[in-house]
């Protein structure tokens, strides 16, 4: 069963109904559920200045309820393999209100204080991210860098950006295509934690990889042929 957070969060990064795991903690998965409940708005899309993150585009038409209910099930079959990745993994909700997968990669582990240089831990992991979606070409992937908010805007968003550049780039060349792949920074513009505290800055200071279906995935699930 779905576990919904409060709605203003209306919400992952970076990821439906009749699944019975839902774990929480880093490495595993949190949220996994019905297949694609139309509205429903699950993750963290919001940020807690109310600033929204788009996930996936936005394809103009509704997605059925059967087509939405088969992309929900590949989804969460996806957020359940990625699960063994050294991140938080969700299941979220996208622009077309269907599932789709946010991964959440602690800056401590991808990059050194200041730094958008990935570490070779994180290439390791975003190599076996990249394997493990070698499978789901039919997908867009959203990369956001977030920082806390020790600094300036204008150097949180520079470091934000080469962050999420540094992720996107690197997903790219482990053969995700570049048409596939959006990357951007955030900035400290949506927290999840406390910036006060050592801790919450720790939390905020992360990277959101988002998976979602695009309009091929979209179509082969509304003609029955989704496999």
């Amino acid at each position: 069963m779905r576990k919904f957070i409060p709605a203003i969060l209306l919400s992952v990064f970076v990821l439906g109904a009749c699944s019975s795991w839902n774990r929480t903690t880093t490495g595993t998965v949190a949220g996994a559920g019905a297949g694609a409940a139309l509205g429903a708005v699950i993750g963290g899309l919001i940020g807690h200045d109310g600033k929204s993150a788009a996930i996936g585009a936005a394809i103009g038409t509704a997605v059925g309820g059967g087509a939405g209910a088969i992309i929900g099930h590949k989804m969460d079959k996806k957020a359940e393999e990625l699960a063994a990745l050294n991140a938080k993994v969700e299941t979220v909700t996208d622009a077309n209100g269907l599932e789709a997968i946010k991964v959440t990669f602690d800056n401590g582990i991808l990059f050194a204080t200041n730094k958008a240089t990935l570490s070779a831990e994180s290439q390791k992991e975003l190599k076996e991210f990249a394997a493990k979606m070698a499978d789901m070409p039919d997908t867009d992937v959203t990369v956001y860098g977030h920082t806390d908010n020790t600094g300036s805007a204008e150097v949180n968003e520079k470091l934000s950006t080469q962050r999420a550049n540094a992720v996107a780039g690197y997903l790219q060349s482990c053969g995700i295509a570049s048409s596939r792949i959006k990357a951007e920074g955030k900035s400290y513009t949506m927290p999840v934690a406390d910036n006060s505290t050592k801790e919450g800055r720790a939390q905020n200071r992360r990277v959101e990889v988002y998976v979602s279906a695009n309009e091929k995935m979209i179509q082969a699930a509304e003609n029955g042929t989704l496999k």
